[in-house]
């Protein structure tokens, strides 16, 4: 029995692969202009409809149809009424074809509960699913903590916590536009913030649950605006992402106590944020499953079979 997932986010393509213990993720990062923060809907559309063609063969190449028992696909960013983005219908008519061409049945998620199923097989933690445990969801477009509980085979996730405004991606991203750096930030933030020499970060005020980045992103523009040099501000940046979300995590903690947290999303992929949040004893995956992916889509499809 082995299972396919696609997943057509607005920043990746990617088609995987899964066999019930090992798997293979293909993906492809869209493109976007230098200087800009994103693409429009329309335009990742249309990214996917050409790249997706592409990675199929690539995966399909390698694999057994005859094999492939369903097929899975993400629908819509989060498993919650109203949650809706044109970009995934192109993954979803990938899917709806082959499952009419195998006849075989189609399992379909949210992006959030593949980004979750994702980081728990590759950090080697798939027994989770069946027990409540705390999630963050840490993207370009998300920053949100959740109480995540089993659901027959797949998973649901409450937010109970997170942002009230911009997300971590969308913080990471503005800075690196203001060091001018390429889109999406987040790996170039990395790699430089390895060499700053000050520790500074602002503290984030928490409200319980919930914080906000609005103001830290124009904390990170005065920072940068005194002289300090691009790795001084990018660390800075990135420690204050860190701030808040330990804070938050400490006191969900203190609701929720004993639950692991698992920390899923491509911002979870930071060193940094490895680094200063050791004390919680956070469970990340590996950095390739941290971005988007098919991967926790495929593994999600594979446990509903299984069930």
């Amino acid at each position: 029995m082995s299972v396919i997932g696609f997943d057509t986010s607005n920043y990746t393509t990617s088609i995987a692969y899964f066999d019930g213990v090992s798997g293979t993720n293909y993906s492809q990062l869209l493109p976007v202009k230098p200087g800009e923060l994103g693409l429009r809907q329309s335009d990742a559309v249309f990214h996917h409809t050409k790249s997706l063609p592409e990675l199929s063969g690539r995966l399909f190449c390698n694999i057994d149809v005859s094999e492939i028992t369903a097929i899975g696909v993400s629908t819509r960013p989060r498993a919650v009424k109203g949650s809706y983005m044109p970009c995934f219908m192109v993954g979803y008519s990938h899917a709806k074809l082959l499952t009419d061409a195998l006849h075989v049945p189609m399992v379909e998620c949210s992006h959030q509960q593949g980004h979750v199923a994702a980081s728990l097989w590759s950090a080697g933690r798939p027994e989770l699913m069946d027990q409540p445990f705390l999630a963050w969801h840490l993207s370009g477009g998300t920053t949100e903590l959740l109480l995540v509980e089993p659901d027959n085979r797949n998973v649901r996730c409450t937010r109970i916590g997170g942002t009230t405004d911009i997300s971590a991606g969308q913080l990471i991203d503005r800075t690196g536009q203001l060091l001018g750096l390429p889109f999406p930030a987040g790996k170039h933030l990395d790699t430089i913030s390895a060499n700053a020499t000050h520790s500074d970060f602002f503290s984030v005020k928490c409200n319980a649950l919930e914080f906000s980045f609005s103001g830290v992103q124009n904390k990170v523009q005065q920072y940068w605006d005194t002289g300090k040099n691009q790795a001084d501000t990018a660390a800075y940046a990135l420690r204050s992402v860190c701030a808040g979300v330990l804070k938050a995590t400490k006191n969900a903690l203190k609701i929720y106590p004993g639950l692991p947290v698992v920390f899923s999303g491509g911002v979870a992929s930071n060193s940094i944020l490895r680094r200063e949040l050791g004390e919680i004893s956070p469970i990340f995956c590996q950095p390739q499953f941290s971005t988007d992916n098919a991967m926790g889509v495929a593994v999600l499809t594979y446990r509903c079979q299984e069930g």
